[in-house]
């Protein structure tokens, strides 16, 4: 048994080493093998010494050896290395959760969810209800300076996972679990995984860039114990020590040397207050969380790699198992371009916004305003898959997926922009009546018309005297004269205008309703029918215009734009 184990570590151990070209890494390993063979999961702390025994021979061993001796033992991991990875179309089976999955959506609520956010909780929660478990929203919220929490964030993500149909099975606040963080650091102390540094941050740094230890590294477990309470009963101060967790000193790569997991910050937490005064950094709450809420597959972001080599030395420490890791790559949305939720912050402070909601912001919020589904949301997202490589998408891709959904179900308007009267002379009728839909019987909508009706500036402009139109769903004319707008009916049969292929335009009554439609481009005023009052918070096709969603009803109508 011991033997069969000894080879399936130097198969995962030779894969690591090849794929990063470096020595093999511990953490990564074990969770190698305990998701290959969750049954030894019990026998971690027992394996682990075997493991340590395997890389230690394999880092004897040149770069060109262990590729040689991979190939030998185990070809399949060499082709599982060079295969090409793509973004994959729809959702994948995850490895190892057969028996269920506990899967996390971990955002610092500095602001609403992002569209990007929203892949995050759909991706995750549609994975849960695959294959069962929990979906947990925790809020990884323990930086009140950096990244400080917005009260009204902490709903914003609720409600929003809600309405994506993303309900949690769990929610926690990382800033109220803090004490048992501390539980873990004051064990990661005695298991010597950490120490408390008392240099100034431009000398650790200086020390870490040459890869030379803290003269506080090799305080014994007693000093460090006693300095840790020194941070916590405040007789050290904001600046004056941090908790470093142990890794490799000489790492390759800087930003894993001793990282730190725990740091002074008198700052006041808008949800706890003055509670604690000694706060995790975020590599090490994730960590700790992630092992607390037993969360067994993670998606993270290509770009956070260098957080999972750190937190596997936590793992290491304590003797815990990682979770399973699926990367992703980026997200760009081609009409936002890049965008950070602190500058959007700033911004909406600085008067440039008009809140989390503005038509023009990449927010959940924005674009449910404007009436984009979640179901097209969703659908897009679950097509979008998870792979590594990073992605340029449009916002057309989603408005396309919208229309699908929304043109069965949305009315059709008359709204005139930038109107200009014209006057008609002949007998026209007073109301017109027009179908609420083109192609699904819901009845007909009846429109003030009469001798004098609304129509766009901009169809005034193409027309001169002698120009024959349609005026949809009420009559057909001929210009007179442009000044002031004249014309006189030629009758009222769609017949003749197919007869004659008359243009169509769409007109509104001189009474009509008062509308400002605002959008991610430009906001447009103009006068709508009166039946567009009976549409609050509904999805409606302003015909010659575009999908919109009514947000409120007074003496004026304000819509929010969709998409065409």
């Amino acid at each position: 048994m011991t033997e069969e184990i000894r080879e399936l570590i130097e198969k995962f151990a030779l894969q690591n080493a090849v794929k990063y070209r470096s020595a093999p890494n511990h953490g990564a390993v074990m969770g190698k093998l305990m998701g290959e063979r969750p049954d030894l999961r019990p026998r971690a702390r027992e394996i682990a010494p075997l493991i340590t025994s395997v890389l230690r021979e394999i880092e004897q061993m040149s770069p060109e050896q262990w590729e040689a001796r991979l190939r030998e033992i185990a070809p399949e991991l060499i082709e599982e290395i060079s295969a090409r990875k793509e973004p994959a179309k729809g959702l994948q089976p995850l490895e190892g959760a057969e028996g269920g999955v506990v899967m996390r959506f971990a955002p610092n609520p500095n602001g609403p969810p992002t569209l990007g956010s929203a892949r995050g909780i759909i991706i995750n929660s549609e994975y849960v209800k695959m294959y069962g478990g929990k979906f947990i929203l925790r809020f990884d919220d323990t930086d009140p300076v950096n990244k400080r929490p917005m009260i009204e964030a902490y709903d914003w993500y609720i409600e929003d996972c809600r309405w994506l149909g993303a309900e949690p099975h769990e929610i926690v606040a990382a800033s109220q679990r803090v004490e048992k963080y501390y539980e873990v650091a004051e064990e990661l102390i005695r298991r010597g995984g950490a120490y408390v540094c008392l240099c100034e941050q431009s000398a650790f740094k200086a020390l870490k860039d040459a890869a030379k230890p803290c003269p506080h590294r090799d305080h014994t477990v007693d000093e460090n114990l006693d300095l840790w309470k020194r941070m916590l009963d405040g007789s050290l101060k904001e600046g004056e020590a941090v908790l470093r967790v142990k890794t490799d000193i000489k790492h390759k790569d800087p930003a894993i040397r001793d990282w730190a997991g725990f740091r002074i910050v008198t700052k006041s937490h808008p949800l706890v207050g003055d509670r604690y005064r000694v706060w995790p950094l975020l590599d090490f709450e994730s960590a700790v969380e992630d092992h607390l809420l037993g969360v067994t597959h993670i998606l993270r972001g290509k770009d956070l790699i260098d957080s999972e080599r750190r937190q596997r030395y936590l793992y290491d420490h304590m003797g815990w198992v990682y979770p399973r890791v699926l990367h992703w790559g980026r997200v760009k949305i081609f009409q936002f371009g890049a965008f950070s939720t602190s500058k959007l912050r700033r911004a909406i402070e600085a008067g440039e916004y008009s809140g989390w909601d503005d038509p023009r912001l990449p927010t959940v919020r924005a674009v449910r305003r404007r009436g984009i589904t979640a179901e097209a949301l969703r659908k897009f997202m679950i097509d979008l898959g998870v792979g590594e490589t990073d992605i340029s998408i449009s916002m057309d891709s989603i408005y396309a997926e919208n229309r699908r959904i929304v043109d069965p179900i949305a009315n059709r308007r008359f709204f005139v922009w930038d109107p200009v009267e014209i006057e008609i002379e002949g007998d026209v009728p007073e109301v017109a009546e027009a179908p609420l839909h083109p192609t699904i019987d819901r009845g007909m909508r009846r429109i003030r018309a009469g001798n004098r009706v609304l129509l766009c500036r901009e169809d005034v402009k193409v027309l001169g005297p002698g120009s024959r139109i349609r005026l949809k769903d009420l009559c057909n004319i001929e210009i007179i004269e442009t000044s002031p707008l004249r014309a006189e009916l030629i009758d009222l049969s769609p017949e003749t205008a197919k007869r004659l292929k008359l243009r169509i335009i769409h007109w509104a009554p001189v009474d009509g309703i008062p509308v400002r439609v605002l959008g991610p481009e430009r906001t447009d005023t103009g006068i709508g029918e009166h039946g567009i009052s009976d549409e609050l918070d509904r999805i409606v096709q302003f015909e010659r215009y575009g999908f919109v969603r009514i947000d409120s009803v007074g003496d004026e109508v304000v819509a929010y734009f969709a998409h065409r």
